[in-house]
């Protein structure tokens, strides 16, 4: 099988930079989602007691993956912490790329939560701290709703959801019934896409880890997808992720979005309510798991006081100091990481989503079953999985785009996948 470096070396984007050049000075690279651009505030007292300096890189997150797997893969020494999450943490800590995680015992680690401890460790280990944790559920306007008719309910079917989206679709009045995931990359339309091909049956691999984008589940299932997009989406769905649907959320122009459950806390209008995931019938994998986790890049000359400030930014009382910061508050802490963030009563004056969350987590299956005989929801934890999910990726763009069927964009990602796998030995 061919090295993990050769592997990520194939999609990875070469990068240059400097090194953090003192143990006072630490580079730390981020997704640009909203709780991580709230720490770049939440972090300026902790420069104040230690005197450490902070320097952020803040990227969209298909940049993000492309950069520190390639500086990590290298050895480059561009960050001394970055973000990475469950598809990478386990694999690189195997790999020797990101050190260890030990912590002092005021941080508590067993009170991470365990699906987001497990998903982040290999043999035990911890190799990345979860800044916030999340699965994946149906975010809808219950006014829209209500008026239009249409109820949403739990682990609803996939034709219960196309029509409700149908009803409340408004496009004249700039209201589109489903908002969902369009742009290409293995984190962004390929993570959506795969919780629905999970709940239609359809797998990445079969037992022999050989590619099934062929199978008639996965046809079904991206047809859904293109069709229920195509018909009551907005315009240009294509490129549309998280942080594109979340504003077009605010503005008050979707229906209903089915997306990571950290989106909750970021919702502006009041009439908002929850539910589980759809499944087309399949009882695992209609809603996927994910953290975005800190890690610290191996041989980084900063290793100490990064792993202080990660054990600060992970810890219960970086919550309280969300909490209790006058520009964010309750409302605004990371969630789906701590055991016990569940239990504040500031917390749960307000997190009206708190309860929807956590029953996602709970029931998001990524171990291996006799149907997906792999560890992952919506990725696969194998080194190769980030070349094939790009590629995938593009492929299911194009098919939402119009540019190609949905018959030939299954056939190219089929033909990219079988390419991969075989040149990696399996």
């Amino acid at each position: 099988m061919k090295s993990l470096f050769n592997t990520v070396a194939a999609v990875a984007v070469a990068t240059t930079g400097a090194t953090a050049v003192s143990a006072q000075d630490l580079t730390i690279a981020i997704v640009n989602n909203g709780h991580m651009i709230n720490m770049q505030k939440v972090a300026e007292a902790y420069t104040a007691e230690t005197g450490v300096n902070l320097n952020w890189v803040a990227l969209e997150e298909g940049v993000l993956r492309e950069q520190v797997t390639s500086d990590t893969a290298t050895g480059g020494g561009q960050y001394d912490i970055i973000n990475i999450g469950m598809q990478e943490a386990p694999i690189w800590g195997a790999a020797g790329w990101i050190e260890p995680l030990n912590f002092s015992a005021e941080y508590d680690v067993d009170d991470i939560l365990p699906a987001m401890r497990a998903g982040l460790s290999h043999n035990g280990t911890l190799y990345a701290a979860p800044f916030y944790g999340e699965s994946s559920m149906v975010m809808y306007r219950k006014d829209l709703a209500d008026a239009a008719g249409v109820k949403i309910r739990d682990n609803d079917s996939w034709a219960n959801v196309k029509g409700a989206a149908m009803a409340m679709h408004d496009p004249d009045n700039g209201v589109y019934g489903a908002c969902l995931r369009g742009k290409p990359g293995w984190g962004d339309n390929g993570a959506f896409i795969t919780t629905v091909a999970n709940s239609f049956g359809a797998r990445w691999f079969d037992e022999n880890m050989k590619p099934q984008l062929d199978s008639a589940a996965w046809n079904e299932a991206v047809n859904f997808y293109v069709d229920l997009l195509a018909n009551y989406g907005p315009p240009g769905s294509e490129g549309n992720s998280f942080n594109e649907i979340l504003a077009l959320y605010n503005q008050d122009k979707c229906g209903l979005w089915i997306d990571a459950t950290i989106a909750a806390s970021f919702l502006e209008n009041p009439n908002v309510a929850y539910a589980q995931s759809p499944n087309a019938g399949n009882p695992v994998g209609a809603n996927w798991l994910w953290a975005w986790a800190m890690a610290i890049p191996a041989g980084s000359p900063n290793a100490d006081a990064a792993r202080d400030f990660i054990e600060w930014a992970t810890s219960k009382d970086y919550v309280q100091a969300v909490g209790n910061h006058p520009d964010f508050g309750w409302g605004s802490v990371p969630t789906g990481q701590r055991a016990s963030t569940y239990e504040l009563p500031e917390f749960k004056a307000v997190a009206g989503f708190a309860a929807a969350e956590m029953a996602a987590i709970d029931s998001a299956a990524p171990e291996a079953t006799d149907l997906k005989p792999y560890v992952g929801v919506q990725f696969v934890a194998i080194p190769e999985f980030p070349e094939i999910g790009s590629a995938f990726g593009q492929e299911m763009a194009a098919a939402l785009s119009g540019a190609k069927s949905v018959e030939d964009a299954l056939a190219a990602a089929q033909a990219a996948a079988v390419s991969i796998m075989d040149e990696a030995g399996y």
